[in-house]
């Protein structure tokens, strides 16, 4: 089970200790380092920056999102960093939501998410594979785009610069049943947001055996510390803001995702709660055994104890969100 840094987004500004906390990954034989994008810092422009200041790293997006940009221009930051960074780049692209979607993006939320998804990977694929102009009689991308509003002039291209890996791998944050399902179809790597080392199998119906050389990475909080309760609280604040703020409360799917993991109760009460406005009280209604089951927190002991059931299952990558160095070497050594 190899290791990754994620990042994630920038919130009030940049970090100023992302940087450091990437080029130490590297030195201590990390596989990966992940940035993300929500409504504020966007992905490709914070990886390019640790592209130029490491050297070995993968570089990977967890995720960009695929409203954000049409699926020509998301490999078009594809292969561009996966040039300049020496073959280092993995895409992983998510769907987002509604509230993100038609929010944010100003576009309609696809009525078929999988279509959408499925038809946005086909066009990247075909961009980056370079065996001629990029086309797609597709519902939501379609190439040369023919709607009522165009002027009928478009024209297949082919791109012009020449993809340094025809086959740069593409990872998808999946949530819903049917989505993993597609993503083992069609994708190289599945990016699950919440992972239960113990229940995966219950929670995700996954086949008995993935495709060869798939990519299993989801992300996990840890902290090295003595405080149990203190070092979880970072991670309810997470899932606070993930289960009450991100998504309307008729159609959010981390909140779905929490349900099918067995707090469904608990998830519409924290949604409640965000939505009154009581943000502390919906933290502190994150139960201690959610954010646990899906941490590493606690003593060095301990989280050596928890590592060795997440290497039970079908994880090949754990994309490990610490906030200090200290954390990201103790890891490093248990993983070794």
């Amino acid at each position: 089970m190899r290791l990754g840094l994620a990042l994630g987004y920038w919130g009030r500004g940049p970090s100023p200790a992302h940087l450091e906390l990437a080029r130490e990954a590297e030195r201590l034989g990390y596989h990966s380092v992940w940035t993300a994008e929500a409504w504020g810092s966007d992905a490709f422009t914070a990886l390019t920056w640790i592209a130029a200041h490491t050297s070995r790293v993968r570089l990977g997006t967890a995720v960009a999102q695929m409203a954000a940009r049409t699926p020509t221009a998301t490999a078009m930051h594809a292969l561009t960093l996966d040039h300049l960074s020496g073959g280092r780049m993995l895409l992983g692209l998510g769907l987002s939501g509604p509230q993100v979607v038609e929010g944010w993006y100003g576009r309609p939320f696809p009525r078929s998410p999988l279509t959408a998804t499925r038809e946005y990977v086909d066009v990247v694929r075909q961009v980056l594979r370079r065996e001629g102009p990029v086309t797609l009689d597709g519902r939501y991308h379609p190439l040369p785009y023919d709607g009522p509003d165009g002027t009928g002039l478009g024209k297949p291209l082919k791109p012009i610069t020449h993809p340094l890996r025809a086959g740069l791998p593409v990872l998808l944050g999946a949530e819903g049943p049917k989505n993993i399902a597609q993503t083992l179809r069609i994708a190289d790597g599945w990016l699950p947001l919440y992972w239960s080392p113990s229940r995966w199998a219950e929670v995700y119906d996954l086949p008995d055996r993935l495709p060869d050389g798939f990519t299993v990475a989801p992300m996990v909080r840890a902290r090295v510390c003595d405080d149990i309760a203190a070092g979880l609280l970072p991670v309810k604040y997470t899932l606070a803001f993930y289960i009450g703020g991100m998504g309307h409360a008729t159609r959010n799917f981390h909140a779905d995702l929490m349900g099918r993991m067995g707090y469904e109760t608990e998830a519409r009460h924290i949604q409640e709660l965000f939505a009154a406005g009581r943000r502390e009280e919906a933290v502190l209604a994150v139960p201690d055994a959610f954010a646990d089951e899906i941490s590493l927190v606690g003593p060095r002991r301990r989280i050596a104890e928890r590592l060795a059931e997440w290497r039970k299952g079908p994880v090949t990558d754990l994309l490990v969100t610490a906030p200090d160095l200290a954390t990201l070497r103790v890891l490093a050594e248990l993983a070794t």
